[in-house]
């Protein structure tokens, strides 16, 4: 399912297929190395596009020739780790699919890198060190790491959890002021209490009088 405007994306630029957001940086930028493009993804929270199935494949492909109107050749979040002799993915996904069109082989795959034509679908592999791009696919997983939100979400985030604070210790101080007139309302009660209208001195007089009267 895409959706073009998702609320479990930062926002409406981006695009939602599966469970992932897309995002595809339009503009054209002079780099020194595939790392320059890829933090062109990580400043938004992503990582270079990464692709596992058909599907997704075929997405990315209609998705750039409708709306995004990217170029011929798209550089793919892949490097080829010579350790291993193996492509890899940037963002640490299994490699579970590929569509390499056919190319030699027994080419030095050092600094090599994947890219997508998007004419055809197909991957080709090219060099890393390239000098510039004419636009950079980035891809994040669904929800949005909080870090990563759009600077909207941030500021609303931060108003709620603001009055959240605010309301807690408002609440606090009338507690405390409620508290503290129900001390001073019961111990003026308590002194205002009705107390006999004589002085220990009156009572020890008429005690007396009385005993005199008797006596007689």
């Amino acid at each position: 399912m895409v959706s073009t405007c998702s609320s479990d994306c930062p926002s409406s630029i981006w695009i939602q297929f599966q469970d992932n957001c897309y995002i595809f940086l339009q503009e054209a930028s002079q780099v020194e190395s595939i790392e320059d493009v890829r933090n062109q993804c990580t400043h938004y929270g992503a990582d270079m596009i990464s692709i596992h199935n058909e599907e997704e494949n075929a997405f990315i492909l209609d998705t750039l020739k409708k709306q995004w109107k990217g170029p011929d050749d798209i550089l793919l979040g892949m490097f080829y780790d010579t350790d291993d002799a193996s492509f890899k993915w940037f963002d640490n996904s299994d490699m579970t699919f590929d569509k390499w069109a056919a190319q030699d082989d027994s080419e030095d795959l050092v600094d090599t890198c994947g890219f997508l034509h998007t004419k055809t679908g197909e991957w080709k592999k090219g060099n890393c060190e390239v000098s510039s791009v004419e636009g950079t696919l980035c891809k994040a997983a669904v929800p949005f790491e909080k870090k990563y939100l759009s600077d909207d979400h941030i500021l609303i985030s931060a108003l709620v959890t603001a009055s959240t604070v605010i309301l807690t210790v408002f609440g606090a101080i009338i507690w405390f002021l409620y508290k503290r007139s129900s001390e001073f309302g019961f111990t003026t009660v308590f002194s205002t209490a009705p107390q006999s209208p004589y002085n220990d001195d009156c009572v020890l007089v008429v005690a007396e009088d009385e005993c005199a009267v008797q006596f007689h």
